[in-house]
């Protein structure tokens, strides 16, 4: 925490993970301080001993609130959830609620980490597109079908929640690695409404401190 006692999330603009969090802080009404981890300078900021005294794992995001220090960013927003549930990102019905947790990992653990940087650097410059591509549209294949019965304005019903906080970073990886959406009506039309709305804007990779000024909004 920071003198004023605000939040601090050590976040990366183009991290899709950080991104989850930061939408989370943004419906919350969460104030709170970024310090910002490069994960390209210097070999990768979030190698630093100082970083990873921080975070074992070496990743971002990490949150720093009400004393402790969280990593992963499920745990991050279900930590939110439970300490402040307005507005809730998970639904009162447990089916539901099985849902948007179901969702949530498919993205955070199924597809996600597979083109992480980590991985990308293993694979080799020349395979990279391709590898991030199949990891993408394998994931994004289940996704479309189970969207197209738990969905309805956004990714379960017509609540935002901890699921859509997972999609909308997880498109705009799909972007970056140039797949096509064609084939996801569905995941294409719930992250256009998202991306509509106040909390997904701010929170936006192109208007983070850490931002380059070529990529700013």
């Amino acid at each position: 925490m920071t003198e004023s006692g605000k939040p601090i999330l050590y976040s990366y603009f183009r991290s899709s993970c950080s991104w989850r969090v930061r939408i989370a802080l943004a419906l919350k009404s969460i104030d709170y301080e970024t310090i910002p981890i490069n994960l390209i300078k210097d070999g990768g900021q979030q190698f630093s001993e100082e970083f990873q005294a921080l975070n074992p794992m070496k990743q971002v995001p990490a949150l720093k609130i009400d004393g402790i220090t969280i990593g992963q960013s499920l745990a991050i927003i279900e930590y939110l959830e439970e300490t402040r549930p307005t507005p809730r990102l998970l639904p009162q019905d447990p089916k539901k609620r099985a849902h948007v947790r179901m969702i949530s990992d498919l993205i955070a653990g199924g597809i996600q980490p597979l083109q992480n940087l980590s991985v990308l650097k293993q694979v080799g410059q020349e395979n990279q597109l391709t590898w991030a591509q199949k990891a993408i549209t394998s994931g994004f294949n289940a996704l479309e079908q189970i969207l197209q019965s738990t969905a309805g304005r956004y990714c379960v019903g017509d609540e935002v929640s901890m699921a859509d906080l997972c999609l909308v970073p997880q498109v705009a990886n799909a972007e970056r690695f140039k797949v096509d959406l064609t084939p996801y009506p569905t995941i294409s039309r719930i992250n256009k409404t998202l991306l509509a709305l106040e909390a997904f804007q701010v929170s936006h990779p192109c208007r983070q401190p850490d931002t380059p000024p070529e990529l700013r909004a």
